[in-house]
C-alpha cells in the first residue's frame, strides 16, 4: 500500500500526530503500525489469584498497544518546561508550553474535563523545601487518573478509526530510504509513504538503535534513572498531596553530591509490575474513582547516571542491575526501611507484622544486594530529607520496591522540526530521547504534524 504518511507508534505521540493530521488533511491516507494490542485488548494477565507475577508476554499489554506505556499510568500530564524533556530546546519555551496546554484541552474534550488541575504557583510548599535542602520544581499537572486517562483513549480512538489506517499487532522490521519516501517493512508485507514519523516510545530504544544504525543516523548516549518505588501509608504525605498531587522533590545528597528526585507520585495508588525488553521492573498507578483508591501513596526515588568514553550504553548498565533484581527475587524486590537500615534481608513474615500493607506481590529480599552503594547511599539520605517535610517517610515499615528503572532511548541527531537527515523522516515522543513524559511526547506530535501540513501547502 502506498500512504501519504505512516505513523509507527500509537503511543501519545502518535496518537496526537495522527489526530492533528487528520484534522487538519482529512484527505491524507495515513497509515498507524502499533507493536501492541487495541486498547480494548490490553490485558496484563497478572491476576493476583492465579497469576501472581510478570509471565513476560510476548507484548507486554502495560507497556505496548494503542495509548502506549501511558495507557495505564496515572495520566499525569505535567505542562512544565522543568522537566519531562527538552523539546523545549527544539521548538523555543513558549511553543512548547503552548503545545502542552494545546494537549491538554484536547484530553478535557474527549473525557477529561471533570479532572483536576493542580499548580505549584503559589505554594508555601517550595519554602518549607527550600529550609529542608530540597528544591520542588515548578509545574501545572492535569491528574487524568488510570480510570479516566483510558476513558480518554478509548473516545480518541473511537474519533480515529475511521480516519486513518490502524495496524495493531504488527512490529515493523525496518524502515529503507527510497527516492519519493520510505518503505516500512513489517513481517512479509512491505508499505510506502512519502513522510514517516517514528514514535516508538521507550519500549522500543532497541528498535529505534537499530533503524538508526541502518539510516546512519547520528546518535548520543543519554541517561538512565535507576531507584525504588517508596510505598508509604497516604496520611503521610497527604497535606502534599491534596494541594500539588504530583510534587516533583530534588535533593542533592552531601555525600556525593548527586540528584535524588521524586517521580511518579500516586496518591491513593498501586505498585504494579511492568516489562521492559523481557526485563521486570516497577511502577506505580494510581485511579480517579473513589472506589479504587488505596490507604497508601507510592512515588518512585531516581538517580540519573549519565556515561562518557568509554562506556556509552547506559541503557545496558540500568538493564544489568534489573537483571540482577530479577535473578534474586525473580521479579522485583521489596524490603522494609528499617531492614534496610539494619543490613538484613525482609522476610515475609516482617513484611506482614509491618503496618504497610503492600499493593504488589512482590519477593522480600535485600535491595543492597541489587542496587550500587552510591545509589542506595543517595536514596537513603533522600529518604531522611523528606522526612523532614512529611514525617513518618523514615518509618522502619515504609516499604521500597525495587528496582525501578527509567529507560531514555539515545538521543537522536534532530534539526528544528524533529526531522532527521533523511528528509522527511521524524522522530517523536520518548523514543527521540527528546522527550520523557505524556504531555512533551504529544505535544511533540502535534508540533510535527502541523509542520507537515505546512510543508504540503507552502513546498
Amino acid at each position: 500500500m502506498k500512504y501519504d504518511v505512516i505513523i509507527i507508534g500509537a503511543g501519545p505521540g502518535g496518537i496526537f500526530s495522527a489526530y492533528e493530521l487528520t484534522g487538519l488533511r482529512p484527505d491524507l491516507k495515513i497509515a498507524v503500525f502499533e507493536a501492541g494490542h487495541p486498547l480494548e485488548k490490553r490485558k496484563c494477565p497478572i491476576d493476583g489469584d492465579k497469576v501472581k507475577s510478570c509471565i513476560r508476554c510476548k507484548s507486554c499489554a502495560i507497556m505496548n498497544g494503542f495509548g502506549g506505556a501511558g495507557a495505564f499510568s496515572d495520566g499525569k500530564y505535567n505542562i512544565t518546561n522543568d522537566f519531562g524533556g527538552t523539546l523545549y530546546e527544539y521548538i523555543g519555551r513558549d511553543k512548547a508550553l503552548e503545545l502542552m496546554h494545546y494537549v491538554d484541552g484536547i484530553n478535557c474534550r474527549f473525557g477529561g474535563e471533570g479532572t483536576k488541575m493542580y499548580s505549584t504557583a503559589g505554594t508555601d510548599f517550595r519554602k518549607i523545601c527550600l529550609q529542608n535542602k530540597l528544591t520542588l520544581l515548578n509545574a501545572s499537572v492535569r491528574h487524568l487518573g488510570t480510570d479516566i486517562n483510558y476513558i480518554v483513549l478509548q473516545n480518541l480512538y473511537s474519533e480515529l478509526k475511521d480516519k486513518a489506517e490502524f495496524f495493531f499487532d504488527t512490529p515493523v522490521d525496518s524502515i529503507e530510504k527510497t527516492e519519493g519516501g520510505f518503505l516500512v517493512r513489517h513481517g512479509e508485507a512491505v508499505d510506502e509513504c512519502r513522510y514517516c514519523i517514528v514514535s516508538v516510545g521507550r519500549s522500543g530504544s532497541k528498535w529505534m538503535q537499530s533503524v538508526c544504525g541502518a539510516l546512519q543516523i547520528p546518535t548520543k548516549s543519554n541517561r538512565v534513572d535507576l531507584g525504588v518505588r517508596v510505598e508509604i501509608p497516604s496520611v503521610i504525605f497527604d497535606t502534599i498531596t491534596n494541594e500539588l498531587y504530583e510534587s516533583k522533590i530534588v535533593y542533592r545528597t552531601e555525600k556525593f553530591e548527586d540528584n535524588v528526585r521524586t517521580f511518579c507520585m500516586n496518591p491513593h495508588g498501586i505498585v504494579v509490575n511492568e516489562n521492559t525488553n523481557g526485563i521486570v521492573t516497577v511502577n506505580g498507578h494510581s485511579f480517579e474513582d473513589e472506589s479504587r483508591k488505596t490507604d497508601n501513596t507510592n512515588f518512585a526515588l531516581l538517580v540519573a547516571k549519565h556515561f562518557s568514553e568509554p562506556f556509552k550504553d547506559s541503557n545496558e548498565y540500568g538493564e544489568s542491575i534489573a537483571r540482577l533484581s530479577n535473578m534474586l527475587g525473580g521479579g522485583v524486590i521489596v524490603q522494609r526501611f528499617g531492614d534496610l537500615e539494619r543490613g538484613r534481608r525482609s522476610t515475609p513474615r516482617r513484611i506482614e507484622e509491618g503496618n504497610v500493607r503492600p499493593t504488589l506481590a512482590a519477593t522480600p529480599g535485600d535491595l543492597s544486594l541489587v542496587l550500587p552503594k552510591r545509589i542506595l547511599d543517595g536514596i537513603i539520605e533522600m529518604i531522611y530529607a523528606l522526612d523532614r517535610i512529611a514525617p513518618g517517610v523514615a518509618n522502619d515499615d515504609t516499604l521500597l520496591y525495587g528496582v525501578e528503572v527509567k529507560f531514555y532511548n539515545m538521543e537522536v541527531a534532530l534539526d528544528e522540526n524533529l526531522e532527521t537527515l533523511h528528509k522527511g523522516l521524524f522522530v517523536i515522543g520518548d523514543g527521540s530521547g527528546v522527550t520523557h513524559s505524556l504531555s512533551h511526547a504529544s505535544a511533540s506530535g502535534v508540533y510535527v504534524a502541523r509542520h507537515l501540513v505546512q510543508h504540503w501547502e507552502n513546498p
